[in-house]
């Protein structure tokens, strides 16, 4: 996997991306390995009102230990490829995000 398609990506600003293939209406919330060159992840909230949307940026924070205000959704509202970006996610945090790829 190149560094230019890789799902987790640091950026100069110390920030980090992830590209992430998403699944609502799913059981539970987890990480389900790769889709492609991104993360998947399953959401168990229906894809209506951004209620996807809001749990996926919740499991994200709550995962690395950061605050939800820490989370932003950068690209695909209403689409299943997202990317987010996460600040003040340490090396510890982002090794756990590592062993899902």
């Amino acid at each position: 996997m190149s560094k230019d398609t890789a799902p987790i990506r640091r950026q100069p600003d110390g920030s980090v991306t992830l590209s992430l293939h998403v699944q609502p209406g799913a059981k539970r919330t987890e990480f389900a390995g790769l889709h492609g060159d991104a993360l998947k992840v399953r959401l168990a909230a229906p894809p209506v009102d951004g209620k996807a949307n809001a749990c996926l940026l919740a499991f994200l924070a709550k995962f690395l230990g950061v605050p939800k205000s820490a989370v932003t959704l950068l690209v695909g509202d209403s689409a299943r490829q997202k990317v987010v970006r996460i600040e003040g996610a340490g090396e510890p945090q982002l090794a756990r995000l590592f062993e899902h790829t």
